[in-house]
């Protein structure tokens, strides 16, 4: 039985929500989505486990992603998660590597692009 890649995405958009789970399990994957920033700043390995991958955006309403980014990067038990994190701002690529985010992919953004970097961390 092959196994179902886990990806968490965390954006303040629902639309982007909306059209990111409805790709990403047209792919294969199985998709949390959530606007709060403090699911992601408080996750814990419960439940349904840890993602696989976590696609978080830089800036969400009244939270900065990097430094979500930053926490979970810091924690034993989530630093060994990969963190894609996404911005319109071309220029945040620089200051999310910074904080420990090992990918970035600029919005408006390709789905190819996207199921690409995903594809990186299998």
């Amino acid at each position: 039985m092959q196994y179902i890649k886990k990806i968490l995405v965390v954006d303040d958009d629902p639309d982007i929500l909306d059209a990111l789970q409805f790709m990403l399990e047209d792919a294969g994957y199985r998709v949390t989505t959530t606007e709060k920033g403090e699911y992601a700043e408080n996750l814990l390995d419960t439940n349904g486990g840890l993602p696989d991958v976590i696609l978080l955006d830089v800036l969400l309403s009244g939270k900065d992603g990097r430094l979500i980014c930053q926490k979970l990067k810091s924690q034993t038990e989530t630093k060994h998660i990969p963190i894609i994190m996404m911005s319109a701002h071309n220029n945040a690529r620089q200051s999310v590597a910074i904080v420990g985010a090992d990918d970035f992919i600029a919005k408006p953004f390709e789905t190819d692009e996207l199921l690409a970097k995903l594809a990186k961390w299998r």
